[in-house]
């Protein structure tokens, strides 16, 4: 199950100067997803619709800007996943790119049981 339609989750070749230019997989997952930017106490829910380990995309009409700092809740019926995260690129009225930051151990083993079962 590929990330983008039409491009491979797991490039390879290329040109230019970016021949690689996803250090990690993407794989399509719709979760429930929740957003808190500390300084306002302002609160985003959305859904994910792409995970990979160091980030995930969240459709939501309401954006904050490029370089805010947040703390990200991913919710499935397998749990919870909470980071510390960045938003990394927006897209008016779509979504946002979301980096995570200084992801706990425990944290980073849910994660990596979810990408394990999405890549299966």
């Amino acid at each position: 199950m590929g990330a983008f339609s039409g491009t491979p989750s797991n490039p390879t070749g290329g040109s230019g100067p970016y021949p690689h230019k996803r250090e990690v997989p993407r794989f399509s997952l719709i979760a429930t997803v929740v957003l808190r930017e500390p300084d306002s106490d302002t609160k985003i829910s959305g859904r994910i619709s792409e995970l990979s380990r160091k980030g995930c995309y969240v459709d939501t009409l309401i954006t904050l800007p490029e370089g805010t700092l947040l703390e990200v809740w991913i919710s499935r019926d397998q749990g919870v996943f909470e980071s510390k995260g960045k938003i990394v690129y927006v897209q008016m009225g779509m979504g946002m790119g979301v980096a995570f930051l200084e992801v706990a151990a425990d944290q980073l083993k849910i994660l990596d049981a979810w990408l394990a079962e999405l890549s299966a």
